[in-house]
């Protein structure tokens, strides 16, 4: 989304007055003191914190790099609870941090190889972001995002391991690495990443991602999200989101959800017990762990 600034509305011969009418009327959308979106700003806030990001730059000390949660977005991760009012920047300094009107600025060490660029922009690189977000959040969030960044290819488990090396003095080291540990880049989604933890949490024994159902006559039944073969028992996590990936050119969602009924009981014809959550059933999680428990008894 296209970013002015007033500055540069007045150099084109506007007047304060025209500005305030625009802003008036809609045709302007404030983002950050003197910076506005053409038109209303995105609706979804991952984009909406992107379009602050791109604001916010400008502003910026010329050695302030976009980091933390701001960097994860750019680089394409997903992020969930993690609050986004604020734009996330580093400078390589011993001191020095702040929290300004919309921005986070952190004072931390910064090696010439953890800085890249994204669209123009100057951020921390995936694997540094990744460590910086695993220590500074708690450990179901900082999951999100690791599991994101290692299903998307974006790191690797050992470039993960090595910005893990180079903060083990810094403050959140040991959750960052707990975290780090525990993600899976078999984890597709956000939901199946909290589901993960949620699980963790209730003591439940650790699944099998992405496993694959094979008939006796040996026709692909497709992967589910999580698996207990020992006890044929399977899951999955269903989000929105997960029947719209289903969807072929043409065929309505009605159509997709009711092939994957067809799927499920051939499934359970395998003699594979299954079960099914979404959203609300995340958090809290007990009824899915009771029913798991259960299942797995």
């Amino acid at each position: 989304m296209e970013i002015t600034r007033r500055s540069e509305l007045l150099a084109s011969g506007y007047a304060p007055s025209e500005v305030r009418q625009f802003l008036r009327d809609g045709r302007l959308a404030p983002v950050r003191r003197g910076s506005y979106t053409l038109g209303a700003p995105p609706s979804q806030p991952e984009l909406r914190h992107l379009v602050a990001v791109r604001a916010a730059v400008p502003d910026l000390a010329p050695d302030a790099v976009i980091s933390h949660v701001s960097a994860a977005l750019l680089h394409g991760m997903d992020a969930w609870g993690i609050p986004l009012g604020r734009v996330g920047a580093t400078r390589s300094r011993r001191s020095g941090a702040r929290r300004g009107a919309g921005v986070h600025l952190r004072a931390a060490p910064l090696e010439p190889d953890e800085i890249t660029s994204v669209d123009g922009i100057t951020v921390t690189t995936r694997a540094r972001t990744v460590a910086d977000i695993a220590r500074s959040v708690p450990f179901e969030q900082a999951v999100v995002v690791a599991d994101s960044a290692l299903h998307r290819k974006l790191v690797t488990v050992g470039e993960l391991d090595g910005a893990l090396a180079r903060c083990v003095r810094r403050p959140g080291s040991p959750a960052a690495r707990r975290a780090i540990g525990f993600a899976d880049g078999l984890s597709e989604s956000v939901g199946e990443s909290r589901s993960r933890v949620a699980m963790t949490m209730a003591g439940i024994p650790a699944p099998v991602l992405q496993w694959e159902v094979v008939t006796r006559s040996g026709l692909s039944l497709g992967r589910v999200d999580f698996a207990w073969p020992r006890f044929r028992v399977v899951a999955e996590f269903d989000g929105k989101i997960k029947y719209g990936r289903l969807l072929r050119p043409g065929q309505a969602p009605g159509d997709a959800v009711f092939e994957e009924k067809i799927r499920e009981d051939a499934i359970r014809d395998e003699d594979l017990r299954m079960t099914r959550w979404t959203w609300r059933d995340v958090s809290p999680f007990d009824e899915v762990a009771t029913r798991l428990r259960y299942l797995l008894r």
